[in-house]
């Protein structure tokens, strides 16, 4: 546990969006939970109307730290993930070099520690330099200072089967996860956005749905021969969905995840033709928007993950066919989920917890991430204010990428405050300091 971060008292905040109560956090831990507590020497936070959550946890977040600086940085990037509500990141394996050894997944693990924003947890290449064609050092990564249990390619697939059940083998021997990235190269080649009406009037080459569910019911297939775990990144369609459930309800340990941009923009806005509208997957129809947002509320989708995706303005300010693929979304993340989910009414704040937390925690094996908001528990936790409304300005960020798709929207919800660890990382809707003392904070990676 980390050293003595001040003793903060909570007044009044809705735990879960439940009954008010006050909360002591003192040395890293909620020490207390009560009503009409006191503390002497406590920093006093009026919480009234707002939420307390878990701190956020987003098991796909792209830093591109090494090599990609021009896009992102370890500090750049955890400080938008604090601003947003996170208390924990994986940090996606395609830098430069790619996260494919102990060294690379190690200095990812120490910027990380050494920014104290959040705590990040480097996600380990499937395979060497990204290439499909033979194992990356799985077990080194997995016993290096990083503990590395996340293992993907993401951004490409692992499309050979054999090289797929291997990975899932490996992974079994520390409580691994192999997250795929699901796209049958073959069919989208040259794709630029979905396949269907829209893309028949624009003319643009399509990425079919079934280029998607192939890759997932091939691996969950292969994860329940060998009997390991898989997790499916950025589920977009309605038929991944209903694969999904099918493995689900066979016993088969498939995890999966949406972002928040596939939850409420559809293809539609590719009429457009701006490209900060250009993601893989891409943004799918209506019809899937709903069948997403039905599939988290039932728990077939198990998390939400951001996919951020930040780019340099360049890669983004040119013409379609030439602009590189990604969105931002550490930021906006919460604001997108409660207006897609709980203001619809399909989702509680406890929903929302178990979604972007407690669930996303245990997926990546991290002890201290997701917990329960009870005294005795780290103080990893986050203020909400439900109420508020804000305007999206990309300007305004702390993420160096500019390509956020919600530019200009209004959207609910503000993260009012953060604690990583006790310590206030986000005081009053800003950034206050990083954690004092994380690089001597133990990782709590199981």
């Amino acid at each position: 546990m980390a050293g003595n971060t001040g003793t903060y008292l909570i007044q009044g905040a809705a735990i879960l969006g439940g009954d008010p109560a006050d909360l002591l956090v003192r040395d890293g831990i909620i020490a207390e939970i009560g009503t009409g507590l006191g503390a002497d020497g406590a920093t006093v936070i009026d919480a009234a109307g707002l939420v307390v959550l878990p701190g956020m946890v987003d098991v796909h977040t792209h830093l591109r730290e090494p090599g990609r600086e021009d896009a992102e940085t370890v500090e750049t990037g955890t400080r938008a993930a604090a601003l947003g509500g996170y208390t924990a990141v994986h940090a996606m394996a395609n830098s430069t070099p790619v996260a494919d050894t102990a060294g690379v997944v190690e200095q990812v693990y120490t910027l990380g520690r050494a920014a104290g924003w959040v705590d990040v947890r480097p996600v380990g290449a499937v395979t060497v330099g990204l290439a499909g064609e033979q194992l990356a050092e799985l077990g080194a990564m997995a016993d290096s200072r990083a503990r590395v249990r996340m293992f993907s390619d993401d951004g490409i697939c692992v499309h050979d089967p054999v090289l797929m059940r291997r990975a899932l083998e490996y992974v079994k021997a520390f409580d691994g996860v192999v997250a795929q990235h699901a796209q049958e190269p073959r069919l989208t080649a040259g794709a630029q956005m979905n396949e269907g009406d829209v893309s028949a009037v624009l003319g643009l080459t399509g990425w079919p749905a079934v280029a998607e569910e192939s890759i997932i019911a091939r691996d969950v297939l292969l994860a329940q021969h060998v009997g390991s775990r898989l997790h499916v990144c950025h589920v977009s369609t309605a038929g991944s969905v209903e694969i999904i459930r099918w493995a689900k309800e066979r016993g088969i340990d498939v995890t999966a995840e949406v972002t928040p941009h596939h939850l409420l923009l559809t293809d539609d806005l590719v009429r457009s033709y701006d490209p900060v509208f250009k993601v893989n997957p891409p943004l799918r129809t209506d019809a899937d928007v709903q069948a997403l947002r039905a599939g988290l509320a039932d728990g077939t989708i198990d998390v939400v993950g951001t996919d951020h995706a930040p780019h340099p303005s360049e890669h983004k300010e040119c013409e379609w066919a030439q602009a590189a693929m990604g969105m931002t979304g550490l930021e906006t993340a919460l604001s997108v989920v409660q207006h897609a989910m709980i203001e619809t009414g399909l989702m509680t704040w406890a929903d929302f917890a178990r979604v972007t937390s407690t669930a996303a925690a245990k997926i990546g094996r991290l002890d201290d991430q997701g917990r329960p908001i009870e005294a005795g528990e780290p103080a990893n936790i986050i203020l909400v204010d439900p109420a508020a409304r804000w305007t999206v300005d990309p300007f305004q960020m702390a993420t160096m990428g500019r390509n956020s798709p919600f530019k200009g929207r209004e959207l609910p919800g503000k993260v009012v405050a953060t604690f990583f660890r006790g310590h206030p990382t986000v005081l009053d809707g800003a950034l206050n300091t990083p954690h004092p003392d994380a690089a001597a904070t133990p990782a709590g990676a199981a």
